[in-house]
């Protein structure tokens, strides 16, 4: 019955998410979620909300939450935009501010939702190829161009880009919008919100699904100048005026009040991403340096998709891309130390088995 569909419907490939298996006892080091609880502070927001109040419409500008996010960034509020997680608030970035004659530009290898939002807006693009080192040069950004984004530290690799490239890159292209996606930034990276002010051009991305371990509440963030938040509110208000609930608002705000719930989570993720990067080193990986909640790695002589499904069948799941240039690698999620010793163990066992 597709011929009800619009034409456009046809030519889309839709974004396809990490598995969210239904098994019990399961590892699950594929989708980068935290592996612990959100702030308690968090949680007393959601159930002092929880009440009758829920009859009513949230507040459409999200006034408590954009403020939170501006005193923390040492923004204004005009200059913060919130929507339902990072995917719509760069949703909205793509139609607002992305869509122009000449290409835009991202890498080869990055997140694989940017082609989607190309197709479904009808955006012409360019992937520009990372190093051999699977890091982005900004020098290969200089061309003529209608937008660049990436995210940083990139995905699915890993690899940071500096504050200082960041600002080399901005220079140089000064007439089109730079969207940096941080996502991850907040396991090993400076965020380039600290630019904002000097950079009209500049527009940064954030999401609590990540660091503040709220991905079941879907709150994402946009940071810019008010003229790159006005498009953004412009686009939003055509399509949806109440994108955020009358929980989720709260619960985010609260996220960012609890400051050492926050940073006490994320050095332990640091920590163990370390302890995970030097065992699999050990056991003969090729680790690409990361500032990410995840891992990006390759055995010299054993074929990834082998590891993830030997993996899976000890009820442990990691992230398997098959495409080009990745295609020998696996990107794992830190979990907790326990779950690293239980993935140690049985990547110990598979190189063992190769090795004999």
């Amino acid at each position: 019955m597709s011929q009800f569909w619009s034409p456009i419907v046809h030519t889309l490939t839709p974004y396809v998410p990490g598995e969210q298996p239904k098994v019990m006892n399961l590892i699950k080091l594929n989708t980068n979620e935290n592996p612990y609880p959100p702030s308690p502070k968090v949680l007393e927001a959601i159930r002092s909300a929880t009440n009758e109040g829920l009859r009513l419409y949230p507040d459409p500008n999200s006034d408590l939450l954009k403020q939170t996010i501006a005193r923390y960034h040492q923004l204004d509020p005009q200059q913060v935009f919130v929507g339902n997680g990072s995917d719509e608030v760069l949703a909205h970035a793509f139609q607002a501010l992305l869509k122009h004659q000449k290409p835009l530009l991202f890498p080869d290898i990055t997140y694989s939702f940017y082609p989607v939002y190309c197709g479904l807006y009808e955006i012409e693009f360019e992937k520009v190829p990372l190093t051999d080192e699977f890091q982005i040069d900004v020098d290969d950004y200089r061309q003529p161009c209608g937008g660049i984004i990436f995210p940083n530290p990139n995905a699915p690799t890993g690899c940071l880009l500096g504050l200082e490239a960041i600002e080399k890159l901005l220079k140089s292209q000064p007439d089109v919008v730079v969207v940096v996606d941080e996502a991850y930034i907040d396991f090993g990276g400076d965020s380039a919100a600290a630019l904002i002010n000097q950079y009209p051009n500049l527009l940064v991305i954030q999401t609590l699904s990540k660091s503040r371990s709220l991905a079941g509440i879907r709150v994402g963030f946009a940071m810019g100048q008010a003229h790159l938040i006005e498009a953004l509110e412009r686009v939003k208000n055509s399509f949806n005026s109440y994108p955020l609930d009358r929980l989720a608002i709260p619960a985010a705000a609260a996220a960012f009040e609890d400051e050492d719930y926050f940073q006490e989570a994320r050095q332990k993720i640091i920590r163990t991403r370390e302890t995970l990067t030097a065992a699999m080193e050990d056991l003969g990986f090729k680790v690409l340096p990361s500032a990410a909640n995840f891992i990006f790695a390759s055995h010299p002589s054993i074929d990834a998709e082998e590891i993830a499904q030997k993996l899976r069948d000890e009820a442990i799941i990691v992230r398997f891309f098959k495409q080009p240039k990745i295609d020998q690698f696996l990107r794992i999620t830190i979990g907790t130390d326990q779950e690293n010793d239980r993935l140690c163990e049985v990547l110990t066992q598979i190189v063992n088995t190769y090795s004999n």
